[in-house]
């Protein structure tokens, strides 16, 4: 059998043994797997900030990947197990919308209702079905059991509206931070389309308003500005951050998640 690949993204975090159980099921079924932690340290029950890490790291990839994502406030209760296929990756998550920005990327997918529960683990724990239903289900899939086999297709899975910029007038757009990364640099929902004017070949004068910092500095990399210094720059996952050389811009300005961001155009 070749060897494949599964990645886990969970708020499981690092002190407790959820993740490492998660990892036991998967071997258990598949001891050639590969696993790949993503990240076990999302934010609790933070399914927006999930969707925002599978989303900016899926592609990179080989072909035939299982994505797991388990942030699942609402384990036990009403939502749907759900297996998402696209073109070249597998994913499998509670239907909670932490899928929703790769509906958004994907052209073609499927999604299925998880019901086939002769590939769940006996009996069902009510408070962890990361180890029970989505563990199992993503080790049998890298087994390249046929997805049709784990259930039924669906139409109404849950998409969350992800918190978009607004463009008030020709010189004001309102944005709002979407996550503080560890080094502090906080991930804005602005991108170049929803500014084009910072990105042309003669950008305007501007000022970022945030918390009660105004910024008037667009860099290119971490290292043009001074250290300590709070400025703006295009991050790798395509959002405006406000960030500091060697130092956090969220302390610096007191600001985190949720901020609301003004770009304000001269």
């Amino acid at each position: 059998m070749a060897r494949s690949i599964v990645t886990l993204t969970t708020d499981f975090g690092s002190s407790d043994h959820y993740a490492g159980a998660v990892k036991g099921v998967i071997l258990n079924i598949n001891p050639e797997a590969e696993i790949v932690d993503i990240t076990h340290e999302i934010r609790a029950y933070d399914v927006i900030e999930g969707a925002l890490a599978i989303a900016q790291v899926y592609r990179y990839f080989p072909p035939r990947t299982v994505h797991l994502v388990v942030v699942d406030p609402g384990v036990g209760g009403t939502r749907r197990p759900i297996l998402v296929s696209a073109d070249r990756y597998s994913f499998v998550a509670p239907d909670n919308g932490v899928l929703s920005l790769i509906f958004a990327k994907e052209e073609n997918v499927s999604v299925r209702h998880i019901t086939s529960s002769h590939y769940f683990l006996e009996p069902v724990s009510q408070t962890f079905h990361g180890r029970d239903i989505f563990a199992p289900v993503a080790g049998w899939l890298s087994r390249y059991v046929e997805t049709d086999k784990f259930g039924d297709a669906i139409e109404d899975y849950v998409r969350l509206q992800m918190p978009q910029p607004k463009r008030l007038n020709d010189r004001l757009i309102k944005g709002m931070v979407l996550r503080t990364d560890r080094f502090g640099s906080l991930l804005t929902n602005l991108t170049p389309q929803d500014v084009p004017e910072l990105f042309g070949e003669n950008p305007p004068a501007f000022k970022i308003v945030i918390g009660k910092a105004e910024i008037t500095r667009l860099a290119t990399n971490f290292e043009q500005g001074t250290q300590g210094e709070v400025f703006a720059l295009l991050g790798s996952s395509g959002y405006i951050e406000i960030a500091a050389n060697k130092a956090s811009a969220a302390a610096a300005l007191g600001v985190g998640k949720g901020a609301e961001v003004g770009v304000v155009l001269s």
